[in-house]
């Protein structure tokens, strides 16, 4: 079994023919199988419930939030990690915040120090990571598919400095430069999976952010193909943000009336994926009667908990363990330039594993291996 593989085991944790899979948590069961390893999976992306409640600037003078006080550090120079956030906030319950976390999560078992500078207009990427290579930083993350050319420059003109790109494909490896993406196809093909199954109207929709940005893109073919999989009948309603970079995943009211229009169509089962955008889709169709709903990136049960009257699953990216990981290979001098391939899952189904049955888990379970054995065509990438 490969290390693919064995991340990917992990998803189906919940599903009972795949219980005992990948997983190192003491958890408790949380289902008749045992949905631990799932859980601990999903556990590590969580927020920690400590996130900045302003605007994610510190109030000193250099526009950075401090994880600690400069004038009280050792003589030695402690570690530093600068995070950049696309234009979406750092609190974004979604994929700055997950981002986030696994810088914190790094700094605390290194006794690093981490800051973040938000991201208010595209224009700003460079400038922003200019502020931490200013301030000496060690490792820098920058957060999403747009800030991937500015952060190969700065790379390439850096090369002291380490640099995490989470979304960024790597066309051309930098030593120090890693790529944190993901098979969201995969993950988008797993909820879709479930959605073909749980639909009753036999119409899904997806609320989405840009079409500018690949991974979005993957998602949204993963879920229409996954959903098709399992139900040939089902129709599928998916909208992208009409928007660009620095609109198309901060906007929840889009995200809410896009949500009302599909379910007006009579999708039962919508997916949200596009930051606050998506998270506003969901917040709207758990107001409503008789539809699911699903989240993206990280286990929005935990993040986004005015959805959980529809939440039935989210598709995840590990991005959390995903940059811890890459910053403490960073520090320890293990670092490799290149792509890394992070880990995708479905979420716990929470308050609705008893509308998961059994026939449904075993389904997943054989998608799971098809996936696994590159015998199942997600749509991603095209042609």
């Amino acid at each position: 079994m490969t290390a693919f593989t064995r991340r990917l085991a992990m998803v189906l944790a919940v599903v009972s023919m795949l219980a005992a899979a990948c997983s190192g948590s003491d958890e408790p069961e949380t289902t008749e199988a045992a949905a631990a390893a799932t859980t601990a999976a999903a556990a590590a992306d969580e927020p920690s419930g400590d996130m900045d409640d302003g605007d994610g600037m510190d109030d000193g003078d250099d526009g950075m939030d401090d994880g600690g006080d400069m004038d009280e550090m050792d003589d030695a120079e402690p570690f530093k990690i600068g995070l950049v956030t696309d234009t979406g906030k750092v609190d974004d319950k979604s994929f700055n915040q997950s981002a986030w976390e696994g810088a914190e999560q790094a700094a605390a078992a290194l006794g690093a120090e981490a800051n973040y500078i938000e991201t208010e207009e595209a224009k700003d990427y460079e400038n922003n990571i200019g502020l931490f290579i200013d301030d000496g930083v060690d490792v820098i993350i920058t957060v999403g598919f747009g800030l991937g050319d500015a952060t190969i420059a700065a790379a390439q003109a850096n090369p002291d400095i380490f640099f995490i790109g989470v979304d960024q494909f790597q066309a051309e490896a930098l030593p120090n430069l890693a790529g944190l993406i993901f098979p969201e196809d995969q993950s988008g093909f797993l909820a879709g999976a479930l959605a073909g199954m749980l639909t009753e109207s036999n119409i899904v929709g997806a609320v989405l952010g840009t079409d500018l940005v690949p991974p979005v893109v993957a998602f949204k073919e993963g879920w229409e193909h996954g959903a098709r999989y399992t139900n040939p009948d089902v129709q599928t309603i998916s909208t992208y943000h009409p928007g660009g970079l620095d609109v198309a995943f901060g906007d929840p009211d889009w995200g809410a009336a896009t949500a009302r229009q599909a379910l007006d169509q009579g999708a039962d089962i919508i997916f949200g994926a596009g930051g606050a955008t998506g998270n506003g889709a969901l917040i709207e169709i758990a107001s409503q009667e008789g539809a699911y709903c699903v989240g993206v990136d990280t286990d929005q049960w935990n993040t986004v908990p005015e959805a959980r009257p529809c939440l039935v699953t989210s598709a995840m990216k590990l991005i959390t363990p995903g940059v811890a990981d890459l910053i403490a290979q960073a520090q320890s001098g293990d670092f490799a330039g290149g792509n890394y391939l992070g880990e995708v899952g479905l979420a716990p189904f929470h308050d609705f594993d008893d509308i998961v049955t059994d026939d449904m888990r075993a389904t997943l379970a054989d998608v799971l291996a098809g996936l696994n054995a590159g015998e199942i065509d997600t749509g991603w990438p095209p042609g």
